[in-house]
């Protein structure tokens, strides 16, 4: 009796563990200092990546990040941009600062979060979670994670991999979204 308590128990256990791991259980503060539910992104894909405003790949990620976000989204896919000044210190603004530019310049509509370390002991949990998921820990600004509707890692590409070769992919999945949708219908 004491070992079927003992197996339930490590059953229990092992399902919330699992339960627990995977991207859209974390929360974030957005840019505007309000805590979000990653949650809320559930059931879409989303290309989560590390930006920086004053980084050689600045504007062309930017650029690629918002037409991805303008094509797919915010339905079916979005981008989830994390503001982070680690690499090379080319993130220096507040929040407030970094939301103003990149809205202003480049339009983006696409969720943006708070500046947050993706590195190192300090490590935004969620990034935590994409590095030991796909075994790639960014090195540079503009690292992106494709994450699935059910908040698990695809693939991970670091700065010089541009949004454009990874658009066939996530217009795959979005296809996908959208045929398993229309066939619940």
């Amino acid at each position: 009796m004491l070992f079927a308590v003992f197996t339930l128990i490590a059953l229990l256990c092992s399902f919330v563990e699992a339960k627990q791991k995977d991207f859209y259980t974390f929360k974030a503060v957005n840019s505007r200092g309000r805590l979000i539910s990653l949650e809320k992104y559930r059931g879409s894909v989303s290309l989560v990546v590390n930006v920086a405003s004053e980084c050689g790949f600045t504007e062309q990620h930017y650029t690629d990040l918002q037409q991805l976000q303008r094509d797919f989204g915010p339905y079916h896919f979005n981008v989830l941009g994390f503001p982070c000044n680690q690499f090379g210190q080319q993130e220096p603004g507040s929040d407030k600062e970094i939301d103003s530019f990149v809205r202003r310049v480049y339009g983006v509509s696409f969720p943006l979060f708070s500046k947050i370390a993706v590195v190192g002991s300090g490590a935004n949990n969620a990034y935590k979670y994409l590095i030991e998921s796909s075994g790639k820990e960014p090195d540079w600004n503009f690292w992106k994670y494709l994450v699935d509707v059910n908040g698990k890692v695809v693939n991970a590409w670091g700065p010089t991999t541009s949004v454009k070769e990874i658009r066939p992919l996530i217009s795959d999945m979005v296809r996908q979204i959208i045929l398993k949708k229309k066939d619940e219908l």
